[in-house]
């Protein structure tokens, strides 16, 4: 029995061998065919010269306008870096860096012992030439073919350049916090000097950072920073590059901050408009931010230069914007300019003060209600579509709507104006009642098609005059506002024409998008009242000698009880040839910071600045536009008879009056 059992055994064996040696054949071929494949796409041969390549923003002409990178093409070279910076880095990163060949297999043994002990991921074992090639060759996934990736292009870098040209690569790649890519923008930064100036606890500090840069940052945690800097003496220490002494030394140096010149290590040529450009390339084509900052795309825009300047040297000026009640923040403000006949961006600012990299873009990222801006999109248009004429009589007399009861600003009441009055003065109570004559969901229809988004708890005929629960940006109000200068068509607002990569391969470009807001009929009746606003009514301070400008001033009140005050101010303006949107206001209003001016003396000011400067090349072109001066006058001169009329009517009844007592004093007894 027992050699039979044994026998059975045998046979089990040897099935298990055969089993097992076929499993390890396919690991073979597998692997194999996975090396041969990774080893033909590990093409790391122009590495060097992509690390060195910028951005490049063009504008419409096709000229570079501004250029973005992560540090990368800013770097220094390793001659210039002192080798304890080096030694300092490698200690604490990767101590056998220059033992390996790319992949350090008793480091990844060591940390996967480590690991299993913790339970958790304790400690990596990714080399210095891993991590290289994780920041600037492949994409963020974490996937098994990244990691494939990762382990092949390690060794044919390490075959392909010398281990300082690696380290140099690195150092100038690398993120140190603080917005600081590269060694040489983290020696600014940090300390505000030149990396060959750096001490042994500086170098051992900014080391001490790689690890969790966001964490480790000394401006936010110096206790954690200088912790990691003392971990990363002892290291050196370790590993025999300092003595104990001076590690010891370099210890008891205190951490001594001092912020460089150059804290925005991202600030080209027009700010706001690259911020935008970066968002546009990746909410629009899904470039990531990390990719767009070191890949050497070639992104062409829509940007006009002139323009460009011609707002960013009004933004400059303090004197040209509107003062608040409080000295302590800045009023701020938004713009934006583009091309009603293609959508196209031209200008872009979004922002007074201090530019932040990829910060809070006014022009585009606002949630502000446009005030009465918002009248000729929601109710004007829709109601000439309907029918009526800028001729035509709507009421204003006080009343109410409901719960609601909107008031003229200057709270007078003629009982009737013509449409196109309502407009040019901005009056409250004609735009409210005409929104109810025809219908609240005609007014939301045109709102959708004008671009404007709105939420459920808008259907309410607070919209008239601009109540809204989320509220609009620049760019949007100027897209919607750009259907008026362009025949009643409006295009898709866009900065981005195409995006090529670093060899010239077009890997994204713009589709045109085109809505029909309303017909050319309506349009031209909308300009020869928009017109008359600018030229006659509230928006005087927006017309620009020479040109026709149309457009709508809004203003929103502090919604704080007891206080008399403007929180927004707006101003969207168009020739045949350019659309403007400016907004300003305070990014928090309270009882102690709002405007107390409307935007007749704000926004339209600015809006005027700009355009004069932004036109000044162009073309000046016409509407071709009823004038409604003739209207005006004709108007005027019926009130005025009318008041003539009343004049006498009331004289008439007084003399009646003062009969009827003669005869009373005078009947007989």
């Amino acid at each position: 029995m027992k050699h039979v059992a044994s026998g059975k055994m045998g046979v089990q064996m040897k099935g298990l061998l055969k089993i097992g040696l076929i499993i390890l054949s396919i690991i073979v071929v597998v692997g194999v065919g996975l090396f041969v494949y990774f080893k033909q796409t590990a093409d790391i041969s122009d590495l060097q010269d992509q690390l060195q390549q910028p951005t490049k923003i063009y504008d419409e002409d096709g000229n570079v306008a501004s250029t973005i990178t992560a540090n990368k093409s800013e770097g220094v070279a390793i001659e210039e870096i002192p080798d304890h910076v080096i030694q300092a880095v490698v200690s604490i990163e990767d101590h056998r860096f220059y033992e390996h060949h790319g992949i350090d297999y008793q480091a990844i043994t060591r940390a996967m012992v480590k690991n299993i002990k913790a339970k958790s991921v304790v400690e990596g074992g990714s080399t210095l030439t891993q991590q290289l090639v994780k920041i600037t060759m492949l994409e963020s996934d974490r996937t098994l073919k990244r990691k494939i990736e990762e382990f092949f292009i390690a060794q044919e870098m390490e075959s392909t350049y010398t281990k300082d040209e690696i380290l140099e690569m690195y150092v100038n790649q690398v993120y140190f916090g603080h917005g600081a890519w590269g060694l040489k923008k983290a020696a600014n930064i940090y300390f505000a000097k030149d990396v060959s100036e750096l001490t042994v606890a500086e170098g051992a500090l900014l080391a001490g950072v790689i690890n969790l840069p966001s964490k480790l940052d000394p401006y936010k945690n110096p206790d954690g920073a200088v912790k990691r800097r003392d971990l990363v003496l002892s290291r050196m220490t370790e590993h025999g590059y300092l003595t104990e002494k001076e590690a010891t030394s370099a210890k008891e140096e205190k951490l001594s901050l001092l912020l460089g010149e150059n804290t925005d290590p991202l600030k080209g040529k027009y700010p706001y408009y690259v911020d935008h450009v970066l968002t546009e390339a990746s909410s629009k084509y899904g470039l990531e931010l990390q990719e767009l900052l070191t890949r050497g795309y070639h992104i062409h825009t829509t940007l006009n230069q002139s323009m460009q300047q011609a707002a960013e040297s009004v933004y400059s000026n303090d004197g040209n914007f509107p003062t608040g009640t409080s000295d302590d923040k800045l009023v701020q403000s938004g713009t934006v300019l583009l091309h009603p006949k293609d959508g196209g961006i031209k200008a872009l600012v979004g922002g007074r003060g201090e530019h932040q990299f990829m910060g809070y873009n006014r022009a585009t990222q606002l949630k502000r209600s446009p005030g009465s801006s918002i009248k000729p999109l929601v109710v004007y248009t829709p109601a000439i579509a309907e029918g009526y004429e800028i001729t035509d009589s709507i009421k204003d007399e006080k009343m109410k709507f409901g719960n609601y009861e909107p008031t003229n600003l200057n709270g007078t009441y003629k009982g009737e104006v013509p449409m196109y009055e309502a407009v040019m003065n901005s009056l409250n109570v004609p735009t409210v009642w005409l929104l109810n004559e025809i219908g609240i969901d005609k007014g939301l229809d045109s709102l959708k098609r004008f671009g404007i988004p709105y939420e459920k708890n808008d259907r309410n005929l607070s919209i008239a005059l601009g109540g809204m629960e989320n509220g609009v940006s620049p760019l949007q109000m100027a897209g919607a506002f750009s259907a008026f200068a362009n025949e009643g068509k409006r295009y898709e607002a866009h900065a981005i024409i195409k995006i090529e990569d670093a060899d010239g391969k077009e890997i994204a470009a713009w589709k045109e998008k085109k809505t029909k807001v309303t017909s050319k009929g309506v349009v031209d009746k909308m300009n020869a009242m928009l017109l008359g606003t600018v030229k006659y009514g509230t928006a005087k301070n927006a017309a620009v000698p020479g040109y026709e400008v149309a457009g709508k001033t809004g203003s929103t009140q502090v919604p704080i009880e007891g206080i008399s005050g403007v929180k927004d101010q707006w101003f969207v303006g168009y020739t045949p040839n350019l659309v403007g949107a400016v907004w300003a206001g305070y990014d928090k209003t309270d009882k102690n910071h709002h405007l107390t001016t409307h935007s007749s003396q704000g926004s339209a000011i600015i809006f005027q600045k700009i355009m004069a400067q932004a036109v000044k090349n162009e073309t000046a072109e016409s509407f071709h536009a009823e004038d409604i001066g003739p209207l005006i006058a004709e108007q005027k001169e019926k009130e005025e008879e009318a008041e003539r009329k009343q004049y006498w009517i009331d004289k008439g009844n007084e003399i009646k009056e003062g009969l009827g007592k003669w005869k009373e004093w005078n009947m007989p007894w």
